[in-house]
């Protein structure tokens, strides 16, 4: 694992809403911080409606974390492009993260309640 990056688990209980709808709640996110950047909330498929996801063209990739791929959320509004990614073979080290998925806080509504 990257010394800059730390993974633990979110004390308490996670959501996802966008449109009015809950996409994802969870007690088990994790919580990754790296260096100076924000820290994301990763949210474990188990925990997110599926359903409202669409995997995109969409890629990037992180040297320490891997290749990550996209999901655009489809919701009764319209289609929110890119909302969300996940690194479906994470790098050595950064296994918790596999099966989880994370969001942009400004294309939804991340709260810890």
């Amino acid at each position: 694992m990257a010394d800059h990056i730390k993974i633990r688990t979110a004390p308490g209980t996670w959501v996802v809403r966008a449109g009015g709808a809950v996409i994802a709640e969870t007690t088990s996110a994790l919580e990754l911080s790296e260096s100076s950047y924000d820290p994301v909330i990763y949210f474990p498929r188990s925990g997110i409606g599926m359903a409202f996801l669409d995997k995109t063209e969409t890629t990037s990739h992180c040297p320490h974390k891997g290749d990550a791929t996209y999901f655009a959320l489809s919701i009764k509004s319209g289609t929110i492009a890119d909302a969300g990614w996940s690194y479906e073979a994470p790098l050595p080290g950064m296994e918790r993260i596999k099966d989880h998925i994370a969001f942009y806080p400004d294309k939804v509504t991340i709260e810890q309640l």
